[in-house]
This record gives C-alpha cells, structure tokens and sequence, in this order.
C-alpha cells in the first residue's frame, strides 16, 4: 500500500531534522548546507518554473468558466471581503497578545548587523496598488511580478466572456487546454516534494541547530501562540460555524499543502500543491480554487500580517517606546497593506515590516533583534498563510453553491 502524499512529506521533515542534527553531532554540516540542499534547490526551482503560467492559465480558465460579470462581481466581492477580514483578525491577535505578555519589556538582546537589501524595499508600499497595473504584461510575467499577472489575466479573462464566438469559443478552449496541461506537470512535480523537503529542512536545521532560539523565546511563543490561535480558534470557527465544514476534514485534506508551505517558506511555491488539494482532496471546483488561490497567495497573508504587527511592538518594547492607541492602529492599518504587497516567497514579511518600523518611528536596527529566529517563525507564518487561503477558497465555494465539497460536516442523525 502506497503511502500517502502527505504522509511522506511528514516523515521526509521529521527524516531531515534527524538527519541535520545527526550532521551537527559528527561535524558534516558543511556537506548538509553545501551539497543536500541541492535538492531542496531544485525542488524550489521546479516549483517556481511553474508559478506564472500555471496562474496566468488557471486565472484565465477559471474567469472565462464564472461566465457573466454578476458572477465574476460576486466572486470578487467575497474573495476580497474574507482576505480582509480574516487579516484584521490575525493582526488584532497578535496586538492583543503582543501588549499581554510583553516579550520586549526588559529583554537585554544583542544587535545583528542589518543586511543589505532590507532597506531598498521600504517604498514598496507606496507603489503597490500603482504596479498592479503593468505597463507591459509579459515584462511581469517574466519578471515573475504576481500581482500585475494577476491583474491583467482577471481582466483578459473577462473580456474574453465578451469576446464574439468563435473566438471566445477558441481561447477559452486553448487555455483551459493549457491549464490542463500545467496541472498535469504540477502533478509530476510534486511527486518529489518529500525529496525536496527533506533537502530543505535539513539545511535549516543543519545551519541554526536549536542554541539561537534562546535569548528570543518569550518573543517566539508570543508569535507562535498568536499563529496557533488564529489557525486552529479563528479560522476553524468561520469553517465551522459560517461553511457548516469540519476543520478537522478540511486540515486533513490539506496536510500535504501545509507541510510542503511548512518547509519551503513560499505560499507562491507551494501554490501548485495548494490547488491541487483544495480541488482533489477538499472538493473544491476549478472555477473556485483557481481564482481564490492565485489571488490569497500574493494578497493574504494572515500569519504574515500577525508576525509583522507582534515584531514591530516587540522592537518598541526592547527600545523602551511606548506607542500610544493610534500609534498601535497605524502598526494595524500599516501591517494589513504591507502584507498585501509582500510576495509570496521566504523572509518577505521581515523586508516589509521596515515599512511599519518608519511609520511609526521604530529604528530599523531593530531587525537585528529578530534575524535570528526569523526564519523558523517565517515557516510557521507560511503555514498559517496557505492554511488561510484554502480555507477561504472552501468557504466561498459553499456560499456558492457547489455540492461536491468533500470537508463539509456530517449531519447528524
């Protein structure tokens, strides 16, 4: 009897950890860093090969399949209105618990040299929704810009629903015929995630071991709790209460894309196994999942928004600044736009949040009191990010209707 996915992904991580520890007793951590991360590498690279046209396609085929613009009105409308809403929530989370347990308050931690680049992205925010806009699609699409991808395949997908047949017959068919065909890679792909997981979180462990956590641990449970709260209180709660779905169905049917978002740190990599098993395992139409996913995994970032509003007052807290009521409101609004134009890849949230640090007056060296931790909770925040976004895509498939969702909960006789 085959294993399943999943079930291989898990034992591939716990296989890594092992292996990375057993590298850092007999002193080859060297050749888990320089030589079996490769695979992880590769496996990452197959990944993001696939990203723009499978979105591009998916996007498109999945538009042309809503059909008229009440629909398409409607879908949007919902997508939007979850992504929001369920981002206040995370954040407002880790406020809440942020300003209760106080991890900075009386921390004595040391600085960590700021790396380059992390300065260079600050004006981002400024000039997201601007850049949503390409000015020349392909250069996006090659350049791998999600968000301007995103916009202009909504709205070549619309007007081909307005295009006159034949036309609108033939590219509807040439890329749902595409699409197809990139789910069918997709599938070949991820037939190697355990290779590449293992790969990816032995260099991890092999690198950071388990001493640097230390110093930092207040600050790390305050994340982590926050994360667990909204993962397994908030969200299972909408499912629950609002999609009549059992969480417990639904985090099952997503166990691969979880553990696969776990250890990549990239919502967009693990984009192609998220599809699939929101669409093979929970029960979700193509029509559904290929609209909501895309879009949550470039503009929801739930784990991210929390990591980056609990980072900024823990940055306050070790300096000694108190931030007032609408001090604390501007770290909320600022954390909720800056999730939405962090890209999907690692570490993405740790260059964002120096836009929260300037608008409210933190020092920016105060990254440096983070770094060391940052990575294992960007793995954490990921998780959470992915888990958000199938949740939505479930959620916003019952409301419409859709009778072949595999997670809703069984009535009771």
């Amino acid at each position: 009897m085959k294993l399943k996915l999943h079930w291989q992904i898990l034992i591939a991580l716990l296989a890594g950890i092992v292996f990375a520890f057993l590298a850092r007793i007999f002193g080859f951590e060297e050749f888990v860093v320089d030589k079996v991360s490769i695979f992880g590498t590769i496996f990452i690279r197959a990944l993001r090969m696939i990203i723009v046209p499978l979105i591009v396609s998916s996007i498109i085929s999945g538009v042309t399949g809503i059909g008229s613009a009440e629909n398409f009105g409607r879908l949007s409308l919902k997508t939007f209105s979850y992504y929001i809403a369920t981002s206040l929530f995370a954040i407002l989370t880790g406020l809440i618990l942020v300003n209760i347990i106080q991890p900075g308050v009386g921390a004595q931690l040391g600085f960590e040299q700021i790396p380059e680049g992390l300065h260079s992205n600050v004006e981002k925010l400024g000039t997201t929704l601007l850049g949503i806009i390409p000015t020349n699609p392909l250069k996006a699409m090659v350049n791998g810009d999600i968000l301007p991808t995103i916009f202009f395949s909504l709205l070549f997908g619309f007007f081909i629903t307005k295009a006159p047949d034949p036309y609108r017959k033939q590219l509807t068919d040439f890329f749902q015929g595409v699409f197809e065909v990139m789910m069918r890679l997709t599938h070949f792909i991820i037939l190697f995630a355990p290779i590449g997981v293992f790969a990816l979180i032995a260099k991890i462990v092999a690198q950071t071991g388990t001493d640097v956590f230390a110093p930092l641990a207040s600050y790390m449970v305050t994340v982590i709790l926050a994360l667990t709260i909204h993962a397994v209180i908030t969200l299972p709660t909408l499912l629950y209460f609002v999609g009549n779905i059992s969480p417990l169905a639904h985090f099952k049917a997503m166990s691969a894309a979880l553990l696969t978002a776990f250890s990549t740190s990239s919502s967009s990599a693990t984009l192609p196994l998220t599809m699939d098993s929101a669409e093979n395992n929970a029960g979700a139409s193509n029509k559904i999942s290929s609209f909501v996913l895309p879009l949550g995994a470039t503009i929801n970032m739930d784990g991210t928004a929390l990591y980056e509003c609990v980072a900024a007052m823990f940055i306050a807290q070790v300096y000694g600044i108190h931030l007032s009521f609408e001090q604390q409101f501007i770290v909320v609004i600022t954390a909720l736009l800056a999730s939405i134009g962090a890209a999907g890849i690692p570490m993405a949230g740790l260059v964002m949040i120096t836009i929260i640090l300037r608008a409210v007056g933190l020092p920016l060296e105060g990254l440096g009191l983070i770094l060391a931790v940052d990575r294992i909770l960007d793995m954490m925040r990921t998780s959470v990010n992915v888990w958000s976004d199938s949740c939505g895509t479930v959620l916003i498939a019952k409301s419409e209707g859709e009778t072949g969702l595999k997670v809703l909960r069984k009535k009771s006789s």
